[in-house]
């Protein structure tokens, strides 16, 4: 039986090669958010044989790790401080399932996957793996089990956080990388989808609520300010004479601003607002169509690597993740009354659906369904002023 010098050197040798592995696992990971990459030959990650299912393979995995670090977690707080028992579940980390968890990156190949859950997964992996280094590090190498401060300290503290916020920290990235494995290849993709239709009636919701607004209490509104514009111009006039020019400018500008569309609306901006949000419903529509319509039916477990459906989903998806932004622009538009901005954004926004909607047109498999007569009535819409 080893000494307890020994197995505390044993431990301290065993974190080291742990941590050192996480490192070279982050370099695996990484590279999977860049197009489809070789393994660097410098890590021991085994490729398999076969195609696997890389969320299954990520969650299992996970699922482990959460069990080890919990042991690892008490291990370090608790009498007596047992080097061997840390030094087992640290090896078994090793063995197992990190290099599991790496494995799952490079198995989630966009061919497969497409790049979206190519990517999160990746970028789940990493937190990860950066919580889990956070831990290990935290392995006491004094024999001793941690003292208050470094157990209970909360995440932001001076010193550093406890090993007891920490271990929550590695736990919600275990419970999210879980969780996104457990939805699965066509889950996932409705879930994305589900959230930027929501991005999208939130800005419909803006968009529709500034529309009310009027400018019936403007002149109460400006009566009311007098006192505090006087203030701010005063203030920003005492600080030097030669800012009198900017100073006049500025106020001319709080002045001049509108929120709301004029009562006389020369450039016509509610008209086009009547339009943006009609097309904007319909486009929500279209969100909502295709994650019941396209994305629902997808397997849990990836298609073929054969496959082009991969691909004709990264289409698709790079345009509906890009739709909600634009609108975030075109509603930015709107509230400075700017007709050309409105015009040009609303061109760019619907072309985008459109475009959407041409890719979804057919199904993954044949030439027509239900859909099919939906999306080309949607195209019809959606092109109207």
């Amino acid at each position: 039986m080893a000494s307890p010098s020994e197995a505390l050197e044993t431990l301290t040798t065993v974190v080291t090669s742990a941590l050192t592995l996480i490192d070279q696992l982050e370099v695996v990971v990484s590279t999977t958010s860049s197009p489809d990459t070789n393994t660097p030959a410098s890590t021991e990650v085994q490729q398999s044989s076969g195609p696997l299912d890389a969320l299954s393979l990520a969650h299992d995995s996970a699922t482990l790790i959460r069990a080890h670090a919990t042991k690892i977690s008490l291990l370090i707080i608790n009498e007596p401080f047992t080097p061997t028992a840390i030094t087992k579940v640290v090896r078994e980390l090793i063995a197992g399932p990190l290099p599991a968890l790496a494995a799952s990156a490079q198995e989630c190949t966009a061919k497969r996957y497409t790049r979206l859950i190519r990517r999160d997964l990746a970028w789940k992996i990493a937190r990860l793996l950066k919580e889990l280094r956070e831990l290990l590090s935290q392995i006491p190498k004094d024999g001793k089990i941690l003292k208050d401060a470094k157990k209970n300290a909360s995440a932001g503290a001076t010193g550093g956080q406890g090993s007891i916020a920490t271990t929550g920290l590695l736990w919600a990235a275990c419970d999210d990388l879980m969780a996104f494995c457990k939805r699965g290849f066509g889950g996932n993709l409705v879930y994305k989808v589900d959230q930027l239709r929501e991005t999208l009636k939130d800005v419909m919701e803006e968009l529709k609520e500034w529309g009310e607004e009027t400018g019936d209490d403007e002149d109460e509104d400006e009566e009311g300010s007098d006192d505090g514009v006087a203030k701010v111009t005063n203030d920003l006039a005492s600080t030097s004479i030669s800012a009198n020019a900017s100073t006049q400018a500025m106020l001319d500008d709080l002045m001049n601003f509108q929120s709301y569309i004029p009562r006389d609306d020369p450039d016509k901006i509610r008209e086009r607002l009547e339009s943006c949000l009609r097309r904007l419903r319909l486009t929500s529509l279209l969100y909502q169509a295709t994650a019941k319509r396209r994305l629902k039916p997808l397997p849990h477990t990836p298609l073929a690597s054969d496959s082009n459906v991969p691909a004709r989903l990264d289409e698709v998806l790079a345009l509906l993740k890009g739709i909600p932004e634009r609108f975030g622009d075109l509603a930015m538009a709107f509230y400075e009354l700017d007709p050309v901005e409105i015009d040009r954004l609303m061109d760019q926004c619907f072309f985008d659906a459109f475009a959407a909607s041409e890719l979804l047109v057919k199904p993954w498999n044949g030439q027509q369904d239900e859909f099919t007569d939906w999306a080309l009535k949607f195209q019809v819409e959606i092109k109207k002023g």
